[in-house]
């Protein structure tokens, strides 16, 4: 495991993203982690759930806690596709990317249900992902 994603499984567009990540990891180099999974806070005692839950978290092999489009972008990486999410993180881009993410993680539930008819899923999300 080279890096473990804390995401929020009852958020219809953040299951679908880790379904399409995990698609694209055949050696298994991403684990997820579902905020919402009944043991969750007794197995990641160091994860503050609600905080996780305005701001995607990760955490490398090495330990360290990466936050927001950082994940995302280390996860796309690690997966070899869609190497054009790396550009969020040009030092000219990463401040409107970092501010837009932000106001996307507090709306997703809304935007879920405009882009999927669902805003929220009990458990686990099973919406079709589609494959580009």
């Amino acid at each position: 495991m080279e890096l473990r994603i804390f995401y929020d499984g009852n958020c219809p567009l953040c299951s679908a993203e880790m379904r399409q990540l995990k698609a694209r990891d055949p050696d298994n180099l991403i684990a997820l982690e579902n905020l919402n999974a009944p043991d969750f806070s007794q197995r990641f005692s160091y994860i503050d759930k609600n905080y996780a839950n305005t701001i995607l978290h990760g955490e490398t092999a090495t330990g360290e806690i990466l936050l927001g489009l950082d994940v995302t972008c280390k996860a796309w990486a690690l997966t070899g596709t869609r190497s054009w999410i790396q550009l969020l993180r040009l030092p000219i881009i990463k401040p409107v990317a970092d501010w837009l993410y932000l106001r996307f993680a507090k709306n997703r539930y809304r935007i879920s249900y405009l882009l999927t008819g669902k805003a929220r899923c009990d458990d686990n999300c099973q919406l079709p992902t589609k494959r580009r």
